[in-house]
């Protein structure tokens, strides 16, 4: 499995980061917005999959701010682009209809809320068969753990009202405070006091009624995820200690090599400085060795000068006799040297 780069014609986005993507009609790739450096963008780009050409086609409707650290997903033909900013939190959800390249805007928040953030996550879900859109995160001056859900509908105008019901602190969602009526079915908000706020459509009692049942449906299920999100936090919390207790018994195993260690290392030292005397002693001895060979030596000469001058001495002591004899024989030594 590898990546390939694609040549692709026509004139492509300029370099960027930050920026969304969607795929229309399986075959074009759409890139919205993003930054580079100081500057960002509100442009948007096209390339067919097909004829790898890259377009930039005149998008019409509200077109969105500059911005980039945004999020998107798609539900069916449209495009839903939230948060991002350009040195500031985007406000509005904007929503791009892939066929038309036609803008629209379909909620706004105020204030420096999750949902005006960078870096924001933005997913696709399905509740009760419908489409939802949950958003999380997000930084706007501090980091945010919060989550928001959108439920968008299909094209009313009806005039909504609110219910409060109490919710979880968890749970927090997009409310509209700008227009009345909106392409909203039902929509979810966290107030200061710890409550949603759910608008519904005033169409008929059965459908209100149907509308805040699903509402509270939501909030059960949002409860009973929290419960299995506490349980596993539970179950981490008692696996964080379990693994502290083994490093503890990690490091009280290692003191206790370490000690051994030590006391190796102080016999090792010992036993090194016995090596040491012995070489000495040893060194000593080879001294002492060499000197008893030289001795050695010595004796024999002297041995073989003692046995030669005792031969000297006898030859000298048989020829003195052997004159002496021939005196007596009648054959002087001064006649022997006259014949010679």
């Amino acid at each position: 499995m590898t990546w390939d780069e694609i040549d692709a014609v026509g004139v492509p986005p300029s370099p960027r980061s930050d920026h969304t993507a969607a795929v229309h009609a399986e075959r074009y790739v759409l890139i919205f917005g993003g930054g580079s450096h100081a500057t960002c963008f509100n442009d948007l780009h096209v390339l067919d999959l097909q004829t790898m050409e890259w377009t930039r086609p005149t998008q019409q409707g509200e077109i969105p701010t500059p911005r980039a650290g945004h999020a998107g997903v798609t539900v069916g033909e449209n495009w839903f682009i939230v948060g991002g900013g350009d040195n500031k939190g985007v406000s509005e959800t904007a929503v791009l209809n892939m066929s038309t390249l036609v803008w629209s805007v379909v909620t706004t928040v105020q204030g420096r809320v999750p949902l005006a953030s960078e870096g924001l996550s933005l997913v696709l879900s399905s509740y009760n068969g419908e489409d939802v859109l949950v958003s999380f995160g997000g930084y706007n001056g501090r980091y945010s753990n919060e989550v928001n859900v959108l439920k968008p509908s299909h094209k009313s105008t009806l005039q909504s009202k609110i219910t409060e019901t109490p919710v979880p602190d968890i749970v927090s969602a997009v409310h509209n405070v700008t227009n009345p009526t909106r392409d909203v079915d039902s929509e979810l908000e966290v107030g200061q006091e710890g409550k949603i706020r759910e608008i519904v459509m005033d169409n008929v009692d059965q459908e209100s009624r149907k509308s805040r049942g699903e509402g509270t449906s939501l909030i059960a299920t949002l409860k009973a995820e929290r419960e299995e999100l506490d349980l596993s936090l539970g179950k981490e919390k008692s696996q964080t200690l379990h693994l502290k207790q083994e490093l503890a018994d990690a490091e009280t195993r290692n003191t206790d090599l370490y000690k051994e260690l030590h006391s190796v290392r102080g016999q090792l030292a010992a036993e090194q400085s016995r090596c040491f005397k012995l070489e000495v002693d040893v060194a000593e001895l080879r001294q002492k060795l060499q000197t008893m060979e030289t001795l050695q030596k010595e004796l024999e000469l002297l041995q073989r000068q003692k046995a030669a001058s005792e031969q000297a001495l006898d030859a000298n002591h048989r020829q003195g006799s052997g004159g002496v004899w021939g005196w007596l024989a009648g054959t002087p030594g001064g006649q022997k040297r006259d014949d010679a």
